[in-house]
């Protein structure tokens, strides 16, 4: 790991775990000013009903950023010793790389994504949902993402200063390694 100061916490739950709204409050708490990452894109009215709700639960002070496939790019730009950034959400960010007509590949976007974190100044928190703790999906890709979603999980829970599971809103801590 790099000499450099930082703080990443990989926040994983499933679907309505309570993982965002634990994520929130840790960024709240931090008494840095809060830089949003939002990777999800609004393609029907179900997902723009989720951001809605996910707006009204915010503050309206932090700095929000909607990008749903560049993500090292924004991590880079905005990173400050002095900052918190909440990236909500990792498997939304993998599913946007999966399926882009970008040339990067997605080995590449994930290398890329795990060098950055070590580099980076400031506190970060990883939002992402657990989706491997099921039956393995049928589909050639649904097998796929699931599959890299638990590589991503692992190769970020390794770098992570702290790692949290989110069930039925309670938080329980799986690694906790802050650097002083």
């Amino acid at each position: 790991m790099s000499n450099r100061i930082n703080k990443i916490e990989l926040v994983l739950g499933g679907a309505r775990s309570g993982k965002s709204s634990y994520a929130e409050q840790v960024a709240k708490s931090s008494g840095k000013s809060v830089i949003y990452i939002a990777t999800s894109e609004v393609l029907d009215d179900e997902m723009a009903k989720r951001v809605q709700m996910h707006q009204a639960q915010r503050p309206k002070e932090w700095k929000v950023i909607e990008e749903p496939l560049h993500l090292v790019r924004e991590l880079k730009s905005n990173s400050k010793p002095d900052n918190c950034i909440l990236v909500d959400c990792m498997t939304l960010w993998l599913s946007n790389c999966l399926f882009s007509e970008s040339r990067i590949s997605w080995t590449d976007f994930k290398s890329q994504l795990l060098q950055t974190l070590e580099q980076l100044p400031g506190q970060v928190i990883l939002v992402t949902n657990e989706v491997g703790s099921g039956i393995v999906p049928m589909g050639n890709m649904s097998r796929r993402f699931v599959d890299e979603a638990g590589w991503l999980h692992q190769a970020i829970a390794t770098r992570a200063t702290k790692v949290t599971l989110v069930v039925a809103g309670l938080p329980m801590t799986l690694k906790d390694h802050q650097k002083k």
